[in-house]
């Protein structure tokens, strides 16, 4: 049996058998891979703030997928698509420098074989997010809003203004007191006016 390489998959590695003609190779993607599009598509609504590109990159999974079936026909599909995309999602946060916490937040949850960090590195990441999570959470709202926006989804401050309905030097403030606070929070001490009582 052949391996399938990490560019076969977008990084996803599974064995695999012999390559197919494209008439198998559409059987195959019918039987084992468009049955599993519910369960696609909740993981990529779950792990992509933006729900716009989800249709998108469901069809940049099936392309990689699909191809790399031609070349050999996964043992595991499921595990296949799952992997694919997860890297695909990876791919596409380095891409656009930044990195969404709901991106990375719930990648524990999917039932398929991959590459982990030894496990302690998994419980501190794990901590660290938690703790962040709190940290965001004892944030006024509008203050919490305006971090999540510029420091999380990435917007610019005009961005951020015309979301929230505000002008950008209260963005500024927001986005000043709420690292600030987090900062206060996150090494254990309590900002004063800054979170919610």
């Amino acid at each position: 049996m052949a391996e399938i390489t990490e560019t076969d998959a977008g990084g996803a590695d599974a064995r695999a058998s012999a390559s197919m003609t494209v008439p198998e190779a559409d059987a195959w993607f019918a039987r084992e891979i468009l049955p599993l599009e519910a369960a696609l598509m909740q993981y990529l609504q779950h792990n992509w703030r933006n729900r716009s590109d989800v249709a998108d990159l469901r069809q940049d999974i099936y392309v990689q997928v699909y191809e790399a079936a031609l070349r050999q026909i996964p043992e595991k599909p499921k595990q296949f698509l799952f992997a694919a995309a997860r890297n695909l999602l990876i791919d596409r946060v380095r891409r656009e420098q930044i990195v969404p916490i709901e991106a990375v937040a719930d990648l524990e949850g999917l039932d398929v074989a991959m590459d982990e960090p030894a496990p302690d590195r998994q419980v501190i990441a794990r901590d660290e997010l938690k703790h962040l999570q709190a940290a965001l959470d004892r944030l006024t709202p509008r203050c919490r809003e305006a971090v999540v926006l510029g420091r999380i989804e990435g917007l610019s401050g005009v961005e951020i203004a015309e979301r929230m309905g505000i002008g950008q030097s209260t963005v500024s403030k927001h986005l000043t007191d709420g690292m600030a606070a987090l900062a206060d929070l996150i090494h254990g001490e309590t900002p004063a006016g800054r979170v919610k009582s």
